[in-house]
Order: C-alpha cells, then structure tokens, then sequence
C-alpha cells in the first residue's frame, strides 16, 4: 500500500467515523476487532477445518545461522484457508485496519508515518527485531 493510498483511507476513515468519536469507544472497538480477527482465525481451525494446527515447542539451536533457523522453525500450520475463511479474515482485518486509522485521526498521527517508522525499524533491527 503506497504513502498515497494510506493517507487516502485514514481521511475517508475520518470522513465516514461519526458514531465512535470519543478516544474510549476507538480504544474498544480497536480491541474489540482484535479478538474478531483472532475469533475468525480460530473458527478456521476449529469450525471449517481448513488448516489445522499442531503446535509445540520450537527446537531451536545456538548455533542455528539464519538459514537454519529458516527450515527448522515451524509455523504450526498445515492446510491453506478456503476461500469463505479468507475472506472472513480479510474482512475481520479490514474492520482491526479501520479503527487503527480511526485512532490514529483522533491522536493527531499519520497512519503513513507509523508504517514507514516500522519499515524502517525493521530495516534497522533486523533480526534482532524478534519481539
């Protein structure tokens, strides 16, 4: 998504807020759309079948370089989303995106601005940016 098209969408977000102005009801919608994107996540697995997960515990070495680090590590998933689960992620994610921009307007910051502030931190950090 270009600067361009993200300074697009956080004034159409500011343009189309009128119910959920006060900084309290952004805040829980925001968590509230959180726990919907991992609700459709879940009902994936537990609800369609689509993927499965087969989680443990990661085997991981000292003197893994990078690549092996790469090939070891697991994701945990096995399947791919349908197309029903797809788009009710999207969809779930869509609404998370909507009210941090919402936040965003209210704060006085730029939605461009955060994305370029990560991309570069991620840049910067490398891997040592595994928070």
């Amino acid at each position: 998504m270009s600067a361009q098209t993200l300074e697009q969408f956080q004034q159409q977000v500011s343009e189309l807020l009128l119910r959920h102005r006060s900084l309290l009801d952004v805040l829980s919608k925001y968590g509230q759309s959180g726990a919907s994107v991992n609700r459709a996540v879940a009902k994936s697995v537990t609800e369609c079948g689509c993927i499965e997960l087969n989680a443990r515990k990661q085997e991981y070495a000292d003197d893994f370089n990078l690549e092996q680090a790469k090939t070891k590590l697991h994701h945990h998933i096995s399947g791919d989303l349908c197309e029903h689960c797809r788009d009710a992620i999207q969809s779930e994610l869509g609404r998370n995106l909507f009210y941090m921009s919402a936040m965003c307007n209210l704060l006085g910051i730029q939605l461009e601005n955060v994305v370029a502030n990560e991309s570069d931190k991620c840049s910067t950090l490398g891997l040592f940016n595994l928070t």
